[in-house]
């Protein structure tokens, strides 16, 4: 039987709530979190080691090993803090939530393929205690099949989702600020989320609350989240249509972009996604990434490695401020 996120909280004690396809997701871990929090549980956050462009120019997730102040929990998870930074002195936008909520946040690092995220997330939650995971995908470009106009990162979402499904705890999957991110429209989203509650997948909602609010403006101006943000600004009655990444991306925000959708992660799994299941066996990030190039499906690495050639992230046409 499937159970709702309320169901599973009151059978669980400890949850881990990670942004699933790395950037800003972790700060759409928030509300979720709170969410749990206030049923009873202890909660954990976090999110992938893998910054967006205006973060990070280097392309791609960082490795362990390429961590600095980071107490590791297995080959591939670690815990980080306040300072928690790149080899090359870069901050995390975990490092960000970590100061601000006053707590550890989780890193995941996506480089050993989807095999090395299972073993390592289902070693990490053993030593924690955690029993519960919930992921996280602001935007809900992981609802896609792989082949709607308008993605443009499936990587991190599909090899989490494919990573998902095969932990050892009970887990659910949560899409807040539906479109936010400028890839599925929202008419592409509408017609996913209900074939996926056709499918019995569609576990609940909830919506942005006053406290969720909050809590996200004073992390929100310490980053740089533009889909989360936009959640907010929905939740504070913007309508229409905005424009992101320098213009390069449209979004149409309506009081649904404020909510948070849960999903079963095995039905999107099982009859939603053509990438998550090719990926389960990879065992590197560029296995991943081939697998995406075999299929035609886009990846954010590509574009990634593509602009490693300039020096600055905020010289980026398509990721910084218009001059």
């Amino acid at each position: 039987m499937v159970k709702s996120l309320e169901t599973l909280a009151d059978e669980a004690s400890y949850a881990l709530v990670l942004g699933i396809g790395g950037g800003g997701d972790v700060i759409g871990t928030i509300p979720t979190a709170r969410y749990l929090r206030w049923l009873g549980l202890r909660t954990l956050v976090g999110g992938l080691t893998w910054e967006r462009y205006v973060v990070d120019p280097e392309p791609g997730p960082r490795r362990m090993d390429e961590i600095v102040e980071i107490k590791k929990l297995s080959r591939t998870v670690g815990l980080a803090n306040a300072n928690t930074r790149t080899a090359k002195g870069i901050r995390f936008t975990e490092s960000a939530v970590a100061e601000a909520l006053g707590t550890e946040v989780m890193l995941v690092d996506p480089n050993e393929g989807v095999k090395g995220m299972i073993s390592g997330l289902n070693e990490a939650m053993e030593k924690l205690g955690v029993d519960l995971f919930v992921g996280i995908d602001v935007g809900g470009d992981v609802l896609a099949e792989g082949t709607e106009q308008g993605l443009h990162s499936m990587l991190a979402d599909s090899m989490t989702l494919a990573a998902i499904v095969n932990l050892k705890v009970p887990s659910i999957l949560g899409v807040l600020g539906y479109g936010s991110d400028g890839e599925l429209g929202f008419e592409q989203l509408n017609k996913s989320v209900a074939r996926i509650a056709g499918y019995g997948g569609l576990l609940g909602a909830r919506g942005l609350t006053p406290e969720d609010i909050d809590a996200l403006d004073e992390i929100i101006k310490k980053t740089k989240t533009e889909a989360t943000a936009l959640a907010v600004e929905a939740a504070r009655g913007k309508i229409g249509e905005v424009e992101i990444r320098g213009g390069y991306r449209k979004v149409t925000l309506t009081p649904v972009s404020a909510v948070t959708f849960f999903f079963d992660p095995k039905v999107i799994f099982e009859r939603v996604s053509k990438v998550a299941k090719e990926l389960v066996k990879t065992k590197s990030l560029d296995e991943a990434q081939a697998v995406l190039e075999r299929m035609g499906v886009p990846s954010e690495l590509t574009f990634e490695r593509n602009y490693v050639w300039k020096k600055y992230a905020s010289d980026d046409k398509l990721y910084g401020e218009k001059k």
